[in-house]
């Protein structure tokens, strides 16, 4: 490795959005430690991206694994700062908040909110170390979604995780001023991935017999739709980059194939976008 490389740690590296994050950094000069859970990924990327490329094995909720990868990194980076921290993994649980299962609920806020802080707090030391005796203190990438601002029927459990993953991202970052390491939100709406193939796949039948069936149904053929002709991973990757690099980035960037409808809904009455949506899946009540 030259001197001058920075390296990057990115979370959930395996597929859609991390993947394309680990294509763009590496393909401009970065080195980058990317998290996958099954050991064949691990393989996977590490031949398609080459010596720049290294492979961390852990679940971002298991805290020992997560602490061990750090460790390794920290070996690894022979003495230099880690210049960026991608926390990207994530999951999402669909399903109306009256029926789903809490245990499921349990899991998203696991994965995609505790996850972060267990992944945070052990790599931001390898970044904050010697702030004293640096001006550029490192980077913190939170992903999170247009989901985190504005919410959607039946992703109640992953609105709620990107919901507060905002609240943690902008306290995180007023704390890390002390050390002059900036924490920047990516907020990307629909992006085409392999989710959507895995939520085509998704058993809504436990819902069959409660009142949101038909809207369940509906709301899915929707996300289907959107997501298929959403964003290519990359152009999310770019937004990282823009927040790696950008001499003075914005605290949050959105990413959208729908920038205008996003605008929108951001801005108008919460009561008419709620007859929009009520309307177009069929939630509003029968007269």
């Amino acid at each position: 490795m030259g001197e001058q490389m920075k390296t990057v740690v990115v979370t959930g590296s395996s597929t859609g959005i991390g993947w394309g994050i680990v294509k763009i950094l590496i393909e401009k000069g970065y080195r980058v430690f990317g998290s996958v859970r099954k050991q064949a990924d691990a393989e996977r990327l590490q031949a398609a991206f080459g010596a720049n490329f290294v492979p961390l094995l852990f679940d971002v909720t298991d805290v020992h694994a997560v602490r061990e990868a750090a460790k390794a990194v920290l070996r690894r980076l022979d003495g230099h700062p880690l210049f960026g921290l991608v926390n990207n993994a994530g999951i999402a649980v669909a399903g109306p908040l009256l029926y789903i299962d809490p245990d499921l609920f349990r899991h998203q806020i696991e994965v995609n909110l505790t996850g972060q802080l267990i992944v945070t707090q052990a790599f931001a030391p390898l970044m904050i170390g010697d702030a004293a005796r640096r001006s550029d203190a490192g980077r913190i990438i939170m992903m999170s979604s247009v989901g985190g601002k504005n919410a959607s029927p039946f992703v109640g459990p992953y609105n709620a995780s990107k919901f507060a993953l905002e609240g943690f991202s902008e306290s995180l970052r007023r704390e890390l001023m002390l050390f002059g390491t900036e924490v920047i939100v990516i907020a990307p709406g629909a992006v085409a991935t392999p989710i959507w193939d895995k939520a085509e796949q998704l058993d809504i039948s436990r819902y069959a017999g409660t009142p949101y069936a038909a809207a369940l149904s509906a709301a899915r053929r929707y996300a289907l739709t959107s997501g298929r002709n959403g964003l290519k991973p990359e152009r999310v990757a770019q937004a990282v980059l823009r927040a790696l690099t950008a001499r003075k980035p914005k605290t949050r960037y959105t990413v959208t194939p729908e920038p205008l409808q996003n605008f929108l809904f951001s801005r108008l009455p919460k009561r008419l976008i709620d007859r929009v949506i009520g309307q177009a899946i069929g939630l509003l009540p029968r007269l």
